[in-house]
């Protein structure tokens, strides 16, 4: 399947998810109420502020106000970096942290340093995504799915909210065309099956550029980016579009080498 098909079928999913929707969506951060809630609190993780309640975890002075921090890191191999990266995820003070190219085999959960890990592979040496949750959520999470090497999810329960956490891994551009179908069809199945009063969070590498301007996706692209957009990059876009997501990196300025992928 072309990516003028894919295009189309995606436009269709749009008309129909936003005819139904009755919550935002967004990748890595949500569109909470018509804004993207991010990253006033730290260059690498997201903010996300889940309103209700009576306080929440790192909300002082912010009554009603449950704040998460969300981030998404290619790690190359967790081979001997599980603590260490634990360590940097502690410090930086991330919530859920998805990564990729992992490299490990198998469909298993560990501990790292007070982090509960997920984590999904099928050849050794090669691919694999993980999903990250500290101590404060670890317990909240009601569901794992892993789908295969390339995208695995898990779904929480936060106070009144349900929040489905999905870690992408998209193939390179020098990959055939059937990989890349399948990796994108797969990502299609995940959102289409997500409840539209529940939340969804995508983060990943998805190998590509969407282009430091908008240039036509003003609803999805928030105006910072990186490079000249590829074939990837329009990809992840159009995929944003047709399901009423944004691509929540884009939409606050960061240092150039944390804009490289998105």
């Amino acid at each position: 399947m072309g990516v003028g098909r894919e295009r189309a079928r995606w436009l269709q999913h749009r008309r129909i998810y936003r005819e139904n929707s009755q919550s935002a969506v967004g990748i890595v951060a949500v569109v909470w109420d018509g804004r993207v809630t991010s990253c006033p609190w730290g260059e690498r993780g997201v903010g996300l502020r889940l309103g209700g309640g009576t306080g929440g975890n790192r909300g002082k002075g912010n009554k009603g106000v449950y704040r998460l921090r969300i981030g998404s890191w290619n790690v190359g191999t967790l081979t001997g970096k599980s603590i260490e990266l634990a360590k940097i995820l502690q410090k930086r003070r991330v919530n859920i942290a998805y990564v990729q190219e992992t490299r490990w085999v198998g469909s298993r959960a560990k501990d790292a340093d007070g982090y509960k890990l997920w984590y999904s592979g099928v050849q050794r040496g090669k691919n694999g995504v993980g999903i990250l949750v500290d101590r404060e959520l670890r317990d909240s999470v009601v569901e794992v799915r892993r789908v295969n090497d390339r995208l695995m999810t898990i779904k929480l329960v936060v106070r009144e909210y349900t929040l489905n956490v999905v870690s992408a891994y998209a193939p390179h551009t020098g990959l055939d065309e059937e990989v890349k179908r399948c990796f994108w069809e797969g990502l299609d199945e995940i959102v289409r099956q997500v409840p539209h009063a529940e939340k969804l969070f995508i983060g990943g590498d998805f190998n590509g550029h969407i282009r430091s301007i908008s240039g036509g996706y003003g609803e999805v692209h928030g105006g910072f980016g990186f490079g000249e957009r590829n074939g990837v990059g329009t990809s992840l876009l159009d995929f944003a579009k047709a399901f009423g997501l944004v691509i929540a990196n884009s939409s606050f300025p960061k240092r150039d080498e944390h804009l490289v992928t998105f």
